[in-house]
């Protein structure tokens, strides 16, 4: 079973891709890529998953959005759960300049046999395709006051909550269930050092981001309702976020 995490480009910014794989009861890191364009993503999982393969593909972007206007339910949800970490998700609805190229995104893996999973079968093979939200997900999984601040602010500032990030995917993703296994060879996708221009830093947070929603696409696979919150459905749109923590369980009613 292969997750594969896609931080996708909204409009037209280079979208992150890892793919992660089960194997002998724990997650191996395959690749940590970007893409440009819509093509090369297709391309790029095409090349990474045998048409007949089970997987699941986490998008972090709305690729339902059955609204005209307004926000959607699930966009809703995060604020009223995760506002007070800072963690709640802009609006999305057709109207929007991104809406097509998102909407359109989750066809196009909908045409690879990739259905939409707001429910789950725990450890079932299949291929799906889920909405994930990285912040409220790093949140929940690293027991967070509140998100990492890697996306504003001064760059110096940026490059110290990326750095807390790395760390926190090399030193307790390993540590929880399922585990993602700690590797040299794990470490080989990473900067040695996190880099100190723009462009560059942006480059190491998409590919950060969308190790984390492959992992967030494991965690549902691995624990379905048990141990994950789905903020919306198939008919609202929806997002898939860990709840479990080493910690104990933030309990939302919905």
């Amino acid at each position: 079973m292969k997750f594969l995490g896609i931080d996708l480009g909204w409009k037209s910014q280079p979208t992150g891709l890892c793919c992660l794989e089960w194997q002998d009861n724990q997650l191996q890191l395959l690749d940590l890529d970007r893409k440009d364009s819509i093509a090369d993503i297709l391309a790029w999982i095409d090349n990474g998953v045998e048409p007949d393969e089970p997987a699941i593909i986490a998008v972090d972007a709305p690729t339902l959005i059955p609204n005209a206007t307004g926000s959607r339910l699930p966009d809703k949800l995060t604020h009223k759960y995760f506002g007070k970490y800072h963690a709640g998700c802009y609006p999305a609805n057709l109207n929007l300049p991104f809406a097509e190229r998102t909407v359109n995104f989750g066809l196009e893996l909908e045409t690879r046999g990739y259905d939409h999973a707001p429910t789950i079968v725990p450890q079932k093979p299949g291929r799906y395709q889920i909405e994930v939200f990285p912040h409220p997900a790093i949140v929940n999984l690293f027991n967070l006051d509140k998100i990492l601040k890697y996306k504003k602010g001064r760059l110096s500032d940026r490059r110290l909550e990326l750095i807390k990030l790395q760390n926190y995917i090399l030193n307790t993703l390993p540590t929880l269930e399922p585990h993602l296994r700690p590797s040299p060879s794990i470490c080989g996708f990473f900067p040695n050092v996190i880099p100190t221009t723009g462009a560059a830093l942006k480059a190491t947070e998409d590919k950060l981001d969308s190790l984390i929603c492959a992992y967030v696409g494991a965690h549902w696979w691995y624990w379905g309702e048990q141990r994950n919150l789905v903020l919306g459905d198939s008919t609202t749109g929806y997002i898939v976020i860990p709840s479990f923590k080493e910690l104990g369980v933030r309990s939302y009613e919905l």
